[in-house]
């Protein structure tokens, strides 16, 4: 068993061939000359490929290649002598820096960087679309779209009698001929999973959980500056209108708000000044003696003054 085990081993991986293993400076000319000059540098080992082919590798030295080797592959006929080259690749080692791994551009694509020109195609399979109609031609008999459909036809016919050549149309009486007489033909519109991804990220963005609308005095729902949207979605929002708001111009949450609510409190008046303390608009008279009766001075005449001897 240890034979066949050996033998075995042998098959896979089979010795390098002594020629070829001892052609380094033959490897080593083929990457200088495929390399940039002082790039290449020492020999970092070897493999064997199979039978009279060995592979060398080189130290790369190129800035920015990190981990990278020169790979020349050499190669012996059989019963030869000579030893010739097969080929010269820079190949990434084990600790080498590689480029992150290849990412469709489908997936790598976030809001915002579409811009002027630019086209993004829908995939037929988008989950997010689902026809627009059913497809069907012709609508069931005895319905009212049937008579609609053909009243449309024949007032059709009667304008284009005249005409020579008319342009390629639908089938008249179509439920597609229908749709685009009144306007609302699209081949495709948003699915129930289509509106519920739009409806979870617009309510990320602008909606109860937000710091602004927790802070707000009011929710948009009683906001004057909300638009309301049509279709199944105004039940739950709208479009901001306040251009001082910070969801101007964006879909918000019925529950969302922010200080510009139209009936947000009235601005408090400034507080009135307290009355000051003199009062500076009136002259207060004072007299230069007190009044006899004040009770401060006695009722006697002054008595005559005495010469104090000044000449």
């Amino acid at each position: 068993m240890s034979a066949a085990t050996t033998r075995s081993r042998t098959a896979r991986t089979p010795a390098p061939d002594r020629l070829c293993a001892e052609a380094v400076d033959l490897a080593r000319a083929a990457a200088e000359e495929a390399a940039a000059p002082g790039v290449v540098g020492e020999h970092v080992g070897l493999v064997s490929e199979g039978d009279r082919v060995v592979t060398h590798f080189f130290e790369c030295r190129e800035p920015g290649y990190r981990g990278w080797r020169w790979a020349v592959t050499v190669a012996r006929a059989s019963r030869a002598k000579n030893v010739t080259l097969d080929e010269t690749v820079l190949l990434p080692g084990s600790d080498a820096l590689l480029a992150p791994e290849w990412v469709p551009w489908s997936e790598r694509l976030r809001p915002g960087d579409m811009g002027p020109g630019d086209l993004l195609p829908t995939e037929a399979d988008d989950l997010r679309l689902e026809p627009g109609y059913t497809g069907e031609d012709e609508p069931p008999p005895n319905s009212a779209v049937s008579e609609v459909s053909q009243e449309m036809a024949d007032l059709v016919d009667a304008e284009d009698a005249e005409l020579t050549t008319r342009p390629a149309t639908t089938s008249r009486g179509s439920i597609a001929a229908v749709a685009e007489e009144l306007g609302m033909r699209r081949a495709r519109v948003l699915s129930r999973y289509g509106l519920h991804t739009a409806a979870d990220r617009w309510d990320e963005g602008f909606g109860a959980k937000t710091p602004m609308a927790q802070a707000a005095p009011a929710s948009c729902v009683t906001c004057a500056f909300l638009v309301p949207l049509a279709g199944s979605l105004k039940q739950a929002f709208g479009v901001c209108a306040n251009e001082f708001g910070p969801a101007d111009g964006h879909v918000v949450s019925l529950s969302y708000g922010c200080g510009g609510h139209s009936e947000a409190a009235v601005m408090p008046k400034p507080p009135k000044p307290a009355p000051h303390a003199l009062d500076t608009m009136q002259v207060d008279e004072y007299p230069l003696r007190p009044a006899r009766d004040s009770g401060s001075v006695p009722a006697e005449p002054d008595a005559p003054t005495e010469d104090l001897g000044h000449s």
